[in-house]
């Protein structure tokens, strides 16, 4: 069985989608993994599956999502899969057709609820847009899927549609982490450095916080504002902007890290009801990390606490919670050790188990 997925990013840098692809290849399925070359991008890395690239003279904006689709659909006639997994809104037009003009199955990969991001929700037209392809993707979907309870609920009392849960976790290794406090006191974000996320309000804290210094992973719409609130706030020396950092060497930032974040706005519920890659990165690593108070965070901090979660994400709240660790290592020490725990329940092992039933059963479904 052929597998096509897509998504609209660079792919060397998309963990979930690398996790995804590998765990099926291995399980024996044929599978390629389309995505975009942007002007930084370096040569794809070696995998256990394929991967082609498309490159556009326009990277965003609506001409963007069009131009890509377009391309897509074009490569879906002319390569014939068994399956097309639309990951996300942005790809499902190419799926939707390729799927109805071979007859083929289609699969629903949501990573986010779209029609709920901040860059959408407060545009009505787009958000009706997006809510209609989305309305006409679950519709004709053989399988969907998504990353937590909350958006599986959400989708299938929108749609009643059945949402498989398979969460963005990340792999369990033998390595075990260093269960001392780091030597390098730095704060961690990895990730998109996009509206929403909180990193402007971190980077405020590190007012209060002169011990400490702040390393950003990643790139994205507010990188530059948050380079030149930086500047403002004179810590240029507090401040490290890492640029987009391949996953093994983010391995090494976080495994060294004394605090990692996880911290969302709430503009829209796609962010509310989110649970981030980064979360599970910060866990494996035995780092403890500052939450967002949000249901998904919530709920598995009051299983295992592995971190300290915030009311607010104002800078001066921020910067009393990492202080309180500061001063209280014991009790530091603690939500490193119950990482340990959490990690045996929360790894991508444990979640690959659904993600290969779902096609084991379009498989048999296809032979019957």
């Amino acid at each position: 069985m052929h597998i096509a997925l897509a998504v609209v990013n660079d792919l060397n840098y998309d963990q979930r989608m690398q996790r995804i692809c590998t765990t099926l290849a291995k399980a024996g399925y044929e599978v390629t993994l389309l995505g975009r070359t942007l002007p930084n991008s370096k040569p794809l890395s070696a995998q256990l599956f394929r991967q082609k690239r498309f490159h556009y003279f326009v990277n965003k904006g609506k001409l963007f999502y069009l131009f890509h689709n377009l391309r897509l659909l074009l490569y879906y006639l002319r390569h014939r899969s068994d399956v097309y997994v639309a990951n996300d809104l942005d790809t499902a037009p190419a799926a939707i057709i390729a799927a109805a003009f071979w007859q083929k199955k289609l699969v629903y990969d949501a990573h986010e609820y779209f029609s709920e991001l901040p860059e959408v929700v407060h545009r009505p037209l787009v958000k009706k847009t997006w809510e209609w392809i989305e309305k006409w993707c679950i519709a004709r979907t053989n399988a969907c899927y998504t990353i937590n309870d909350s958006y599986a609920q959400i989708f299938e009392e929108k749609y009643h549609k059945h949402f498989f849960i398979v969460r963005n976790a990340t792999v369990l290794t033998d390595e075990t982490p260093k269960m001392t406090i780091p030597s390098q006191k730095y704060i961690l974000y990895q990730g998109a450095v996009n509206v929403g996320r909180g990193v402007e309000q971190m980077i405020e804290a590190m007012q209060y916080l002169p011990e400490l210094t702040l390393i950003i992973c990643g790139q994205g719409d507010v990188l530059e504002n948050c380079k030149e609130l930086t500047k403002s706030l004179g810590l240029e020396n507090q401040v490290e902007f890492k640029g987009v950092v391949a996953p093994e060497n983010l391995k090494h930032y976080t495994r060294e890290a004394y605090l990692g974040f996880t911290f969302f706005t709430q503009d829209g519920h796609s962010y509310y009801y989110s649970l981030a890659n980064r979360f599970f990165d910060y866990m494996h690593h035995a780092v403890p990390q500052l939450l967002v108070d949000f249901p998904e965070y919530r709920r598995i901090n009051n299983e295992f606490e592995i971190g300290l979660m915030l009311p607010d994400i104002s800078p001066k709240t921020i910067a009393e919670k990492v202080q309180y660790l500061w001063q209280n290592p014991e009790e530091y020490l603690t939500l490193k050790q119950n990482c340990l725990a959490a990690r045996q329940k929360y790894n991508w092992q444990n979640e690959a188990k659904t993600l290969l039933q779902i096609y084991a059963d379009l498989a048999k479904n296809m032979q019957d």
